[in-house]
């Protein structure tokens, strides 16, 4: 199938190029054909986050986005900042010394899965063609090594490769331009860094593994509109992070913690650490005598402008969090996807008119350099770099500093040259965290909470976490660092059996995969891959 554009990904990075795209296509008197490809089972299927939109790009994409029925309906109307001090104290921390970054005048608290959906139903009424369900699984190259589109993963095979009755071959997708809008950790974006090198210049990417549950509430304690952030315990030895319990409509609250996946200690369990912070009696007080509703995690891209790739190739851009635009100082990265998105779109456009093809994309880097969205992230350079540096206090001291002071504009740039996997320390030189058994009120086991993610996977299908040595996990991963992968991930995908007589044996439960790839990016020799599994599987969020 032919395309003029190819965007992967119907989040809000690939819904606003396609949307930009054929609004500047009708503008300019061109029919040209754009098609989005979602690996989930429909548009939202797959997103998660918090989460607090920041309107100043939709305004840009949609500005009648109001009377067209956006789903906008709870502005932030007051917000709190806590320091968790121990399991059962914090301190409130008073507005005027928290960063500027962190305040969310005029911003919206809302379902990303929610925004995207409506998003997917604006651009199809503009012609844009949308297919969930269809992962792209390859990148299509020219003998010149030009990108010019995508494969399809096929569809009906069986855990050993063979063809079942139901087989599909993959179509492929060739395109004038190709855009991938895969988000956090994309494996074809993935892919085009390395072969292209597009990270040579940057520092290492770095990212966090962020939790949400959504919960009914009473409604005595609700108060709609109310953003609550925090950082502190349990969290202020073992790793750096934070939390945040949002008041959406219709008595629920949004509750989360983020941990940061440049941890050293391998017994640390991110989940663990998200189920006994709800214990904390700032939240308890919140989600006792409520219901939970849903569950879900996903990794998040979070080096910011240091660590960004150059993102245009032959025939391709990266946008969103697929190259890594996210401002972790603000804990947002939606308003940021979807700007360069539309950046990415006009760029393109731009080449088309002057018939030059998509050979390079040139003007996409001076667009996106002389753009708002470049002084964002410049001004949040050092936010994560100090608290990696300098650790929590030291590290909140200089971000305080740096953004309320300098607004972001100091003459020093942090910078953190250590990847994420790499930092990991021996089991042996470690000390076992021991974490309180969940209460089936306020903490659960993984199973129950993947059983609300509504996961579910074609059980005969091959594995689509691949390992490129089979012996690395247990005599590496398992051996020298405790079996850090049976605790990173947040589905429990993986097991270690068989453990007691010296000895050992990986399980991967590929089945209850939430798609948030932290293995692919945690595990300390790179020894895992992950890929797309078949078309429609991996998690349903109803309203993440």
């Amino acid at each position: 199938m032919e395309f003029d554009v190819v965007i992967v990904g119907a989040g809000p990075a690939g819904l606003s190029t396609a949307i930009r795209l054929r609004r500047l296509a009708v503008e300019l008197g061109h029919d040209l054909r754009v098609c989005v490809l979602e690996k989930g089972s429909e548009i939202g299927a797959h997103l998660l986050s918090g989460a607090v939109l920041e309107p100043r790009a939709l305004q840009e994409l949609v500005p009648d986005w109001k009377e067209a029925g956006a789903p906008l309906n709870t502005p932030v109307s007051s917000e709190a900042f806590y320091f968790l001090t121990g399991p059962a104290s914090q301190l409130k921390i008073p507005r005027i010394f928290t960063p500027r970054s962190l305040h969310n005048d005029g911003n919206y608290i809302l379902s990303l899965g929610g925004l995207c959906r409506w998003l997917g139903e604006y651009a199809e009424t503009l012609g844009v063609e949308i297919y969930p369900g269809f992962p792209a699984s390859e990148i299509l190259y020219s003998d010149q090594g030009v990108v010019q589109g995508v494969v399809i993963q096929d569809a009906g095979l069986s855990r050993n490769g063979q063809r079942k009755q139901s087989y599909e071959p993959g179509l492929e997708l060739q395109a004038k331009c190709t855009v991938l809008a895969e988000g956090s950790r994309g494996h074809l974006g993935k892919a085009l860094i390395e072969r292209f090198n597009l990270a040579g210049n940057a520092d290492p990417q770095h990212y966090a593994i962020g939790f949400k549950e959504l919960w009914e509430i009473d409604p005595e304690g609700h108060r709609q509109g109310l953003v609550v952030h925090g950082s502190g315990w349990p969290l202020t030895k073992e790793s750096s992070g934070g939390f945040y319990l949002y008041h959406l409509e219709n008595n629920q609250v949004a509750v989360g913690l983020i941990v940061d996946l440049n941890y050293t200690n391998p017994y640390l369990d991110p989940y663990a650490e998200f189920q006994r912070f709800k214990h904390h009696p700032l939240v308890a007080a919140v989600l006792t005598g409520g219901k939970r509703i849903a569950y879900g995690a996903r990794s998040i891209t979070k080096g910011g402008l240091n660590s960004l790739p150059e993102m245009i190739v032959p025939g391709a851009l990266l946008v969103g969090c697929n190259a890594g635009t996210l401002n972790f100082a603000k804990i947002k990265g939606i308003h940021l996807a979807m700007k360069s998105g539309m950046l990415a779109a006009e760029a393109i456009m731009a080449d088309l008119e002057q018939g030059s093809g998509v050979k390079s994309h040139g003007g996409y880097t001076g667009l996106f350099r002389r753009s708002w969205i470049y002084n964002e992230l410049n001004q949040a350079r050092n936010f994560g770099p100090a608290l990696h540096n300098y650790g929590l206090y030291a590290g909140s001291l200089f971000n305080y500093i740096d953004q309320n002071i300098f607004r972001g504009r100091s003459p020093v740039t942090l910078r953190d040259h250590r990847p994420d996997h790499s930092v990991l320390r021996r089991a042996d030189e470690c000390k076992k965290i021991s974490y309180p058994k969940p209460d089936g009120i306020l903490s659960f086991d993984r199973p129950s909470s993947v059983y609300l993610s509504n996961t579910n996977h074609e059980e005969d299908q091959p594995n689509h976490l691949k390992l490129v040595n089979g012996e690395v996990p247990v005599e590496v991963n398992l051996a020298v660092y405790g079996g850090p992968e049976q605790r990173y991930c947040p589905a429990g995908v993986y097991e270690f059996l068989h453990i007691d007589n010296g000895g050992g044996q990986l399980i991967i439960n590929a089945q209850n995969c939430l798609h948030c790839k932290v293995c692919d990016i945690k595990d300390p020799g790179q020894n895992i891959r992950w890929t797309p599994p078949e078309g429609g599987g991996g998690p349903n969020y109803p309203n993440m």
